[in-house]
């Protein structure tokens, strides 16, 4: 595992944590936002089961050549300690968030995210990050908050990819429980064959430069921008 301000944890206690905090019950606000798949419904773009598989394994491929590429790239800044060069990670995802709802969506979960770490695992990283967004010295964004949180546990980058990327897709998921005729079964279904790319996903964004980082999805972005102006929503985005 990298290293951080914690030794490393066993094997088991590694693992437990590792699961905590990708937990969706970990209360940073997910469970608000459907990452477009509200308008993604209401323009019935997604209209079954199959249509929801292919939104969402677009948007794990978009977050893998964006925000995947900052979280293995913030997660080496974290590990040697350089706070300047996270704030310049975090203002480049920030900037490459084209609609306010997906940036709200990301500064929202970054904060509370890098609250709670420092609340739960405290270290001196998580802390001085922390302060940080509080000053407004950076925008906060989530994929950052996470891979700070996890090198200063001394988990590794693939862990803290993982996480987001398994994110990403639960969060639309559950969120297409809410707003589809769709059960628990099918979803997890599709989950579990979402995450047999994880690894090509996390190999791609290991080798990438961080100027790679984009997210080229115009769809996706279209239903961004109807949703701000919707009268009727369930989600914040």
């Amino acid at each position: 595992m990298s290293g951080g301000d914690h030794g490393a944890a066993a094997p088991a206690a590694g693992l437990a944590r590792v699961l905590q905090f990708g937990d969706s019950m970990f209360p940073i606000g997910g469970f608000a936002f459907s990452s477009g798949l509200e308008s993604g419904v209401q323009k019935r773009v997604v209209t079954d089961a199959r249509t929801l598989e292919a939104f969402a394994r677009t948007a794990i491929e978009q977050a893998a050549a964006g925000d995947g590429i900052a979280v293995v790239w913030a997660h080496r800044a974290a590990a040697a300690g350089d706070l300047d060069e996270l704030a310049r990670i975090d203002a480049r995802v920030y900037a490459r968030k084209l609609s306010s709802e997906t940036r709200a969506m990301s500064v929202r979960m970054g904060k509370k995210f890098a609250e709670l770490s420092a609340e739960v695992a405290p270290a001196p990283l998580l802390a001085t990050w922390r302060e940080r967004i509080d000053e407004g010295a950076t925008p906060g964004c989530y994929p950052v908050a996470l891979a700070v949180n996890f090198a200063a546990q001394g988990f590794a980058a693939r862990d803290a990819f993982v996480v987001h990327q398994y994110g990403v897709a639960a969060m639309i998921l559950s969120a297409a429980l809410r707003l589809m005729k769709i059960g628990h079964v099918e979803t997890q279904r599709m989950l579990y064959r979402l995450n047999a790319d994880a690894d090509a996903g996390y190999e791609a964004a290991a080798r990438a430069r961080l100027t790679d980082m984009a997210g080229f999805a115009p769809l996706t972005e279209i239903l961004a921008a109807v949703h701000v102006k919707a009268h009727v929503r369930l989600f914040m985005d």
